[in-house]
C-alpha cells in the first residue's frame, strides 16, 4: 500500500513539473511581450466553464456598492493599464475599481480586472500602479487561473483516492503515507502559486519595458510594502517580518527576494523615462481623504501612520493633517489626544473650510479639557457642514459644555 502512495506521489509530482516548471528569478532585463494574438476565446469544457463562473461574479460585482463608479478616477486607471500594456490588449479588460482598503488587484479568466482602493491608496506614480497591474494582466495572457484550477483538481482526485487505498488499508503506515502525500501536494500548490507570480512578474516587467514607463518603480512599490509592514510591526510590539524567508505554504514569493529580482528585470535605460508621479497625485486627490479615511478603520496604527508621512513626504496639505489627526485620536491615549488637536490645528491653519477638520479639532479639544476652545471649533463645523448626519451628536456635546459651565 505505501508502494502504491509513494508511486502515485511520484507521479503526481513528475505530472506538476511538465506542466508548471519552476520559475527562477532572472538576473537581467525581461524581455518584451510577444506580438498580440488578439483577445483569446475560451476552450474546452474547463475554461468555458471557468468564463461563465466569472460571468456570473462579474454581473454581481457590477451591482456591487463598493464599486467606485466616478468617471474620472475609473478613465484614469484605464489610461494607465493601457500605457503599460498597450492599446490591443487593454482592449479585453473591463476594471471594477472596489471600495476595500487592502493592497492588492486581481485579474479573472474572462477579462475582469478587480483593482483595491487599497492598491490606489499606496502606489505613488502611474509606473507604480502600471507594474500592478500590468503584473495581473500577465496572470490573465498566461491562463493561470486556467493551469491552476487544474492542477488542483488533479491534486485532489489522488489525494481523494489515496485516502480510499488508506482506509482500505487500515496499517499506519498506510495512513503515514497518505498524511505525507497530503503534505507533499498542498505544498505543491504553494510552490505552484509562487511560480505563476515570478512568471507574471516577468510578463509585467516586460510590458513596462517595452512602455514609456520607468520600469523600475514595480521594485519600489514592494520595497515601500515592506517599509509599511515593518512599521506595523513596531506599532503592535512583534519583532519585524522576515522578508526572505519562503514558507512552504506560501502563495507568493517573499517579498525581498520579489523586490530584488523586480530590479534586475527592469530595463538599465528605464530610469530616465517618465514616472507620472504628480499625474497620479491629480487624480487620487479627489479620493485620498476616503481612501485614508478607510485604512485608518483598519486599527493598524503603524502601517496607516507610515502611509500618511509617506504620503506627506510631498508636502504636508490639510487633508494629510486631518487623517493624521483622526488616526491619533481613534488609539485614543492622553497623550494621542494632545496630538490629534495639534494636527488638526495645523489642518486648520491650511484650509479654514476644512469642516472634517474642524470637527477633529473641536472633539480633542473637548477631551483634552479645553471645552471652551473645543466649542468654537464644534461650532464652526457646523456652520460649514449644517446638514451634517451627526449634527445632532455635536448638538449633545454642546450642549453639554454650556452645562458645565
Amino acid at each position: 500500500m505505501r508502494a502504491c502512495i509513494a508511486a502515485a506521489a511520484a507521479l503526481l509530482l513528475a505530472a506538476g513539473a511538465v506542466a508548471a516548471p519552476a520559475v527562477t528569478p532572472r538576473t537581467q532585463p525581461a524581455p518584451p511581450p510577444a506580438p498580440y494574438a488578439g483577445v483569446y476565446q475560451p476552450h474546452g469544457v474547463d475554461e468555458i466553464g471557468l468564463w461563465r463562473e466569472d460571468d456570473e461574479h462579474e454581473r454581481a460585482l457590477g451591482q456591487s456598492a463598493l464599486v467606485i463608479r466616478d468617471p474620472a478616477l475609473n478613465g484614469y486607471v484605464r489610461g494607465v493599464l493601457c500605457r503599460a500594456v498597450g492599446q490591443e490588449r487593454c482592449g479585453a479588460v473591463r476594471i471594477y475599481l472596489v471600495r476595500v482598503p487592502y493592497f492588492n488587484a486581481s485579474m479573472s479568466p474572462n477579462g475582469t480586472m478587480q483593482v483595491n482602493s487599497g492598491l490606489l491608496l499606496r502606489a505613488r506614480s502611474d509606473a507604480e500602479l502600471a507594474a500592478v497591474l500590468g503584473h495581473e494582466f500577465g496572470h490573465f495572457e498566461k491562463r493561470h487561473t486556467l493551469q491552476q484550477f487544474k492542477a488542483q483538481r488533479s491534486g485532489s482526485a489522488l489525494l481523494s483516492w489515496m485516502q480510499v487505498l488508506a482506509g482500505m488499508a487500515s496499517t499506519p503506515q498506510a495512513a503515514g503515507g497518505f498524511s505525507s502525500l497530503q503534505l507533499s501536494v498542498l505544498g505543491g500548490f504553494a510552490r505552484f502559486g509562487r511560480d505563476q507570480e515570478r512568471e507574471a512578474d516577468l510578463v509585467g516587467l516586460g510590458y513596462l519595458n517595452g512602455s514609456t514607463l520607468r520600469p523600475g518603480a514595480a521594485s519600489r512599490i514592494w520595497r515601500n510594502l515592506i517599509l509599511e509592514q515593518e512599521a506595523s510591526a513596531t506599532a503592535r510590539g512583534l519583532s519585524k517580518p522576515d522578508f526572505r524567508r519562503v514558507a512552504f505554504f506560501a502563495s507568493h514569493p517573499p517579498e525581498a527576494e520579489r523586490a530584488d529580482y523586480l530590479q534586475a528585470l527592469a530595463a538599465p535605460d528605464g530610469e530616465t523615462r517618465d514616472e507620472g508621479a504628480e499625474r497620479y497625485a491629480a487624480a487620487m486627490s479627489p479620493w485620498m481623504p476616503a481612501f485614508l479615511d478607510d485604512q485608518i478603520k483598519l486599527n493598524d496604527f503603524g502601517a496607516s501612520d507610515y502611509l500618511i508621512t509617506h504620503l506627506a513626504e510631498a508636502g504636508w496639505t490639510a487633508p494629510l493633517w486631518r487623517a493624521r489627526g483622526d488616526l491619533f485620536r481613534a488609539r485614543g491615549a492622553p497623550r494621542d489626544l494632545m496630538d490629534a488637536a495639534d494636527f488638526y490645528a495645523k489642518a486648520v491653519a491650511l484650509d479654514p473650510q476644512l469642516a472634517e477638520a474642524q470637527r477633529g479639532l473641536g472633539l480633542s479639544l473637548v477631551k483634552t479639557a479645553h471645552p471652551a476652545e473645543g466649542a468654537v471649533a464644534l461650532r464652526r463645523y457646523l456652520a460649514l457642514k449644517p446638514d451634517a448626519g451627526d449634527a445632532a451628536m455635536i448638538g449633545t456635546v454642546l450642549s453639554s459644555i454650556g452645562e458645565a459651565r
